[in-house]
């Protein structure tokens, strides 16, 4: 009788948590986010974050907070920052509950022809030629002007400030700076800003001034966007494209425009998932990709598992098709939204996918109505204020540095984006994303893009997610991948960000973080899958709003990224 007692003594004491006297504390879960009630900034750079940080403490709004810290990571991550790139925003107005969003992407130049881009060894990638249209100081002064608070220089001064006086270079900086030595110079303008007599990269802790940039940007917060797109900065651009085989003519300039669209959205169990419209093609293969998932029980399948990493793969793939076909810039091309949006048509991918084996890549295509290199190196952050306005901001200059090219008197990097049009178009039968009739080049328009700015309301209308990344073709399934951590799998706001993560697309292997057990990847190379590890998937600036609490995520696969709020 004496140990039958006993037995029920334990096992009362070890499940019943009200008895358990806990001696040391322990957490729900594994990685942790900053907390904060009234605002919160997550950036990819420190500097940057900060500067958000300042202008919410003055009492700027989430607009004000976003261009600032636009205009400083120009300054603290060159390699994406920019004024001489371009981009994509979400805002949201909490006084209407209304997303706005704003469409600041490169154009093409009006003399640009596809064939300028070809050569027998390949897309030209670097220097002058492929520079297109810059649309981030056009965005960026869009959205202060319809729904900032603070007076523009206002907003400028802190980047204005660590252009003027200059910040210790970190040792990221260093690094890359080594990685992309060789189109940076081919530039004497780059080479002369980004290394030191001995064509050493600026070395750690060194002071880095750029005085050119502040020049630059102060001109803009004095005058606005005409001091880019019209006056002396325009001038500036022109200069250096006519004397190094350039294209951009003063025309370009003037006659662009970053454009309000219309966002897209769709529901994922009961969750209303809202991303840009083309030519940001980014929001569409993620809601597609939502859309094709909602047909699975992923929850039960288990977060991570063989099952669901496989379904994951088979849908990805699958809006990826789409997207050899039918996204472009929708001023030139009628890109079919509602369509590819139905959820019938989501339904009737998904009956496409097999459970036990992965579908062979010649029997994927486009539906009713791919290989474009992009590059990883975009950046991405994530504001919210203290009256709930929110802004979720994408923006890039292609690849790491852009084209290599610094506009001599401004200071500023260029993009490379003119490589991003499907320059292959009427040279082939081929259906991939190199031929595609919509993403042709043509005067004016703009190139498709991968930036996926995100907002995600719960089932009760009330805003829970603000999201993005970097990461080029990646960024849509990095999205998804944290979208469903969260809604499918319940996981915290941290591990949601930091779980490993895969990649697949049309013809391509399944790319996988470390992180995923030996097991696993055999099961999925039993089901067909080709498994190849890869480096880390972008870098994710989350915030996530939950019973009146802020929780920002800055990721850690990027040296330098923070998260600040109050």
């Amino acid at each position: 009788m004496l140990k039958k007692y006993l037995f029920f003594l334990f096992l009362v004491i070890f499940t019943n948590t009200k008895l358990l006297t806990q001696t040391t504390l322990d957490y729900d879960h594994r990685v942790h986010p900053e907390i904060a009630e009234n605002f919160m900034v997550v950036s990819q750079n420190s500097l940057a974050t900060d500067t958000g940080y300042e202008i919410l403490s003055k009492g700027g709004n989430a607009i004000d907070a976003a261009v600032a810290v636009g205009f400083a990571l120009a300054v603290t991550l060159p390699r994406a920052g920019n004024i001489g790139g371009g981009g994509f925003m979400l805002i949201y107005k909490s006084d209407s509950s209304e997303v706005h969003s704003i469409d600041y992407r490169s154009a093409s130049p009006s003399l640009a022809k596809s064939e300028m881009y070809l050569t027998d060894s390949g897309l030209i990638r670097f220097g002058n030629i492929v520079n297109a249209v810059p649309g981030t100081v056009a965005g960026l002064i869009k959205a202060h002007r319809e729904h900032g608070k603070l007076p523009l220089i206002t907003v400028l001064k802190p980047a204005i400030e660590l252009a003027r006086k200059g910040y210790k270079v970190p040792y990221d900086l260093n690094y890359v700076l080594g990685w992309a030595k060789d189109p940076l110079e081919a530039n004497e303008v780059s080479k002369k800003k980004f290394f030191n007599n001995s064509n050493k990269p600026l070395p750690v802790g060194s002071l880095f001034k750029q005085p050119n940039l502040a020049k630059s940007l102060s001109l803009i917060g004095r005058k606005g966007e005409k001091a880019f797109y019209k006056e002396e900065i325009a001038d500036w651009i022109v200069e250096d494209a006519k004397l190094n085989g350039g294209l951009i003519r003063k025309g370009d300039l003037m006659s662009y425009e970053a454009k309000s669209r219309a966002p897209i959205e769709t529901t994922y169990r009961g969750y209303k998932i809202v991303s840009m419209p083309p030519a940001a093609s980014g929001g569409l293969v993620l809601l597609q990709t939502l859309n094709i998932l909602e047909n699975f029980d992923l929850s039960e399948l288990g977060h991570n598992s063989a099952s669901s990493l496989h379904i994951l793969s088979e849908a990805m793939v699958r809006a990826y098709a789409d997207r050899t076909r039918f996204h472009g810039d929708p001023d030139f091309y009628q890109v079919p939204i509602k369509s590819l949006l139905d959820k019938k048509y989501a339904q009737e991918r998904a009956e496409t996918i097999s459970l036990s084996q992965k579908t062979p890549p010649n029997e994927i295509s486009p539906g009713k109505g791919i290989q474009l290199d992009e590059s990883p190196d975009t950046t991405h952050f994530s504001i919210v204020d203290s009256e709930g306005n929110a802004v979720a901001n994408t923006y890039t200059l292609g690849s790491s540095f852009g084209s290599g090219v610094t506009v001599s008197k401004g200071g500023f990097l260029l993009n490379n984006q003119m490589r991003n049009f499907s320059h292959l178009y009427s040279k082939s039968e081929e259906v991939s994303l190199s031929t595609s009739e919509a993403n042709k080049l043509e005067p004016g328009k703009r190139m498709i893009s991968t930036q996926t700015p995100t907002l995600v309301f719960n089932p009760e209308g009330n805003l829970e997610m603000i999201l993005g990344s970097p990461g080029g073709g990646r960024i849509p399934n990095i999205i998804t991948q944290v979208i469903s951590n969260i809604i499918d799998h319940k996981l915290g706001f941290g591990e949601a960000v930091m779980s490993p993560r895969i990649n697949q697309r049309v013809r391509k292997d399944l790319e996988m973080e470390t992180g995923f057990s030996p097991d696993t990847l055999s099961i999925l190379r039993e089901k067909g899958h080709t498994v190849n590890p890869s480096t880390t998937m972008g870098s994710v600036q989350a915030i996530f709003i939950k019973e009146g609490y802020l929780y920002g995520v800055s990721d850690t696969r990027r040296p330098g990224a923070k998260a600040k709020g109050n």
